[in-house]
């Protein structure tokens, strides 16, 4: 991995951190349904709908709808902002959202629309960390490259085999982390414990920011 890839690596680690806090937090909230793992809450809507439970079937419904708003959003925020304040622009964006749920009176329902929207918005933070794929809100897919990549070094042994998975292993890591801290934190604090993921952002931003504009200035 080049410098480059391994920091962008680092980063969609951290941001599996923040989506992990956040879901957790925002499972522990709606009792059975997810702010940013969208295939729970797609079957959640399914299953209520055959039931005719249409109280959880339209809230499930309704989040996978604002979540995909959100995915919407950040693609328009990546194809507007300048190629090299993007990703702090996203960030920023995101963690403005989740301020004004951790200000918002209390755990309302309407609260769920911005931590949503913000979940989906981080997706267009990236895509990809050099070769891995880096799913930022979700594990199914990076599980599946993780089991793949575990194949491939028992299948074809070698050099570019050997550690193929441990950046999967990392993403996975980084959710889990990051669900236990938010279960954790929405414990003690409720609403108020997402500001430890606003604060992880408003560095993030930050430092992509800086990043940014030194690349930027050397290419000048």
């Amino acid at each position: 991995m080049s410098h480059e890839d391994s920091g962008n690596l680092l980063l969609a680690v951290v941001l599996m951190f923040v989506a992990g806090y956040v879901d957790a937090a925002g499972f522990l909230r709606l009792g059975h349904l997810f702010v940013s793992f969208m295939s729970g809450d797609s079957t959640q809507f399914a299953t209520s709908s055959v039931h005719g439970d249409w109280s959880d079937s339209s809230v499930a419904g309704g989040i996978v709808l604002v979540f995909v708003l959100g995915v919407i959003a950040g693609k328009v925020i990546s194809t507007a902002a300048p190629g090299h304040l993007r990703r702090p622009i996203i960030l920023a964006t995101e963690l403005l959202l989740l301020s004004a749920a951790m200000i918002w009176p209390s755990w309302e329902p309407a609260v769920i629309v911005p931590i949503v929207v913000a979940m989906g918005i981080q997706n267009a933070a990236m895509h990809r960390a050099g070769d891995v794929k880096t799913s930022l809100t979700y594990v199914t897919g990076t599980l599946v490259n993780l089991g793949e990549k575990l194949a491939d070094t028992f299948l074809r042994p070698g050099p570019a085999t050997r550690w193929a998975w441990f950046p999967y292993f990392l993403l996975w890591t980084g959710l889990i982390a990051g669900a236990i801290v938010g279960a954790l934190g929405y414990a003690e604090l409720q609403i108020r414990a997402l500001l430890v993921p606003v604060v992880v952002l408003i560095i993030l931003a930050l430092l992509t920011a800086f990043i940014a504009e030194e690349s930027n200035a050397q290419a000048r």
